[in-house]
């Protein structure tokens, strides 16, 4: 592989493996660590490259798989819901709006957290990220059925789980 060839087809991929890098980690430097390691990996294995069908699947999945690395050390330490909670966009007026859309995003999160692993990478992929159920069949290494069927799994759980905060307060 070239270096126009790495310029081309995996740097312009750069900023979705951040997010999706991102999203996993809820770490603006680890995300960075990992999207960089992804790229030197990338690179080192630029032999691999030639017989890929789909690169940006390829880069997706081994980002993923160091940024569940990162998550299983010891070292690591997801940040706290308040270093979250400071994050206040600008365009919001009402205190009391900018409130409720906290609570609700850390509830959504909170609940998103707590579901298992594949599904809470499906739901991120799907819709946070918004990667088609092939795109996502191939980072994921999974049959195209088995990520829809886990989708819905995963939107029906966190729903379910929702409406049991809403309703009962649980």
């Amino acid at each position: 592989m070239s270096m126009d060839l790495f310029l081309t087809q995996v740097v312009p991929v750069r900023q979705k493996l951040y997010r999706f890098a991102y999203r996993l980690l809820g770490n603006e430097e680890d995300a960075q660590d990992v999207t960089q390691d992804v790229l030197m990996k990338v690179w080192s294995q630029q032999e691999k490259m030639t017989e890929l069908q789909n690169m940006e699947a390829w880069c997706m999945r081994i980002t993923r798989n160091l940024a569940l690395d990162k998550i299983k050390s010891k070292k690591y330490r997801l940040a706290d819901e308040l270093d979250r909670a400071g994050e206040v966009p600008a365009t919001q007026h009402s205190p009391h709006a900018i409130a409720e859309k906290n609570d609700v995003m850390i509830k959504v999160r909170q609940v998103i957290s707590e579901l298992p692993e594949k599904y809470r990478t499906i739901i991120q992929l799907r819709d946070m990220d918004g990667y088609s159920y092939q795109e996502i069949a191939d980072i994921l290494e999974l049959d195209m059925n088995e990520v829809k069927v886990n989708l819905h799994r995963a939107r029906k759980a966190v729903r379910e789980k929702l409406q049991n905060i809403q309703v009962y307060g649980l």
